[in-house]
């Protein structure tokens, strides 16, 4: 077999690889398993989103290509939805790209824009779709630790200036995966005035728009004076409509950037199926009607998990927005040892801070995946392991 490249050869291990496999030996060998691994909740879509592919099905013309263009009444539902729930406007032709989900229009945005050696800013913890595509396009990955210290902000302006002349693209995520941190107004206008200043492409994934509790309104950087000449924004149906296998999402932005995504995705792929595209439209028009409902199962589940692993011994900070808890461990217990020790001696399943990168180290993710019973029970268990380990530290 040939060597392969020296790109590839720079990508870790994904964080998630190996707990398919062993959440399977798990349950073959008659465990209870409780997985609160993924971001993959156990809710069902909009009805209308299933009632919409299931018509659409037997339409002949939804089983062709769909090519860049895709559905055109999806680009309009997106561009409609974007002004009703944020008060902006995008062209739905010029200014909108469909994706098949938003993480393989993250990866694709840094063909377009990425050259090699170019500094690329990646939150660590992060989503490692950011990582892949600084890597795939051969950039300098500049990893920024999100820490207690900034309230898991990333700040551009700590960066030494001889990598700020370099960065050529910067992401950001609020609300946070997988700290659950919100980012306050004030800083996204300095994080796009420093964008702006230093001619940086601000990729700003808001995946988590619709997760806010108690009162918050998660905002689009779009909102912030001068974002539209510097930033895209990406936007997916995964987590807010319980629709993670079906893959459809969206990036909105100027006209150039749009462009330019477009472009290298005409060369990768045909486009999300238009059943699919068309389910979408179906989901949109739902968010009023649906999107309340589905946040208050996950802000019950919330205050459960909460509840319950503090009792067990972790320190967390109460989630404004976001499907995830952030938890902190004891100074000096490492995190993969704790999640796998977790995994294989109480079957319940979260990931490492590390397994994000090396800025979340001493924290581990639970997702809100489940019901409050189940997450009461995690906890339970996670305290066990917790007390069996800290005896030891």
């Amino acid at each position: 077999m040939p060597r392969p490249s020296d790109r590839f050869r720079t990508l870790p291990t994904y964080p998630l690889a190996h707990v398919p496999v062993r959440k399977r030996e798990l349950l073959a060998a008659g465990r209870d398993v409780i997985d609160l691994g993924p971001g993959d909740a156990d809710l069902l879509p909009p009805p209308a989103v299933v009632d919409t592919l299931r018509r659409a099905l037997d339409e002949p013309a939804m089983h062709r290509y769909g090519f860049g263009l895709g559905h055109v009444p999806f680009r309009e539902a997106v561009s409609a939805w974007m002004q009703r729930r944020f008060g902006l406007a995008f062209d739905p032709m010029t200014e909108v790209c469909p994706l098949i989900g938003s993480k393989e229009g993250l990866v694709h945005l840094c063909h377009a824009f990425v050259q090699r050696g170019e500094a690329v800013v990646v939150p660590e913890p992060g989503y490692l779709a950011y990582l892949g595509g600084a890597l795939l396009s051969e950039g300098e990955v500049v990893p920024y630790a999100l820490r207690p210290r900034t309230h898991f902000l990333l700040e551009l302006d700590e960066l030494p200036e001889d990598v700020l002349r370099r960065t050529k693209l910067v992401f950001l995520n609020y609300p946070n995966n997988p700290t659950a941190a919100v980012a306050p107004r004030d800083y996204l206008s300095r994080v796009v005035r420093t964008c702006r200043e230093r001619d940086i492409l601000l990729v700003y994934d808001n995946a988590y728009s619709e997760f806010g509790f108690d009162g918050y309104v998660p905002p689009s950087i779009f909102e912030v004076e001068g974002a539209r000449d510097v930033a895209v924004e990406f936007h997916s149906l995964s987590k807010t409509y319980n629709m993670t296998g079906w893959r459809q999402g969206w990036a909105v932005g100027n006209a150039g950037v749009i462009g330019a995504l477009a472009k290298v995705k005409s060369f990768i792929d045909t486009g999300t199926f238009m059943a699919i595209q068309a389910a979408g439209v179906a989901a949109l028009e739902s968010w009023a009607d649906f999107v309340p409902g589905n946040v208050a199962i996950f802000r019950e589940r919330r205050d459960a998990a909460l509840q319950a692993f503090r009792a067990a011994g972790f320190t967390c900070e109460t989630p404004r927005a976001g499907m995830y808890l952030w938890l902190q461990l004891p100074e000096g217990l490492p995190s993969r040892p704790f999640t796998d020790r977790l995994m294989d001696e109480e079957a319940v399943i979260t990931i490492a801070g590390s397994s994000f990168g090396a800025g979340g180290e001493g924290f581990f993710r639970v997702s809100l995946i489940t019901g409050p019973e189940r997450l009461r029970e995690a906890a339970a268990r996670a305290g066990r392991v917790l007390d069996s380990m800290a005896a030891t530290v």
